[in-house]
């Protein structure tokens, strides 16, 4: 299956969704579906894969188990990211009122999903 077929089902599956990415360890889009702007969509990517890097770093310094995904709630959106493997990063954007719960569920199966495509 393709990956933008992966990620139409993903936002498709979780309502208040606004949109899925796959990118690289650097940032840059694999693939994406955005239900608005695309452009944002990206940067939103890049800086959160930032994000995962640190939060991996700091995993590493505590030995702590590996990070699965992370929630983070902004004023108009929620934000669930996770990492595929070592070198790949998931994000899937939802409206703020979007049950986080619901959708980190879709997430992970997703995540398992892209995992085996991947690797």
């Amino acid at each position: 299956m393709s990956f933008k077929a992966i990620l139409t089902q993903l936002v498709q599956s979780v309502p208040g969704a606004t949109g899925a990415i796959i990118a690289d360890w650097e940032g840059e889009t694999v693939d994406h579906v955005a239900l608005r702007d695309d452009y944002e969509l990206k940067i939103t990517a890049a800086h959160l894969g930032i994000i995962l890097t640190r939060m991996k770093e700091l995993q590493g310094r505590l030995s702590a188990d590996p990070v699965r995904e992370a929630v983070i709630t902004l004023a108009d959106q929620r934000v669930i990211l996770g990492p595929i493997g070592d070198d790949y990063l998931l994000v899937l954007t939802l409206d703020r009122e979007a049950i986080a719960g619901w959708a980190m569920v879709k997430f992970e199966h997703v995540q398992a999903i892209l995992l085996k495509e991947i690797y």
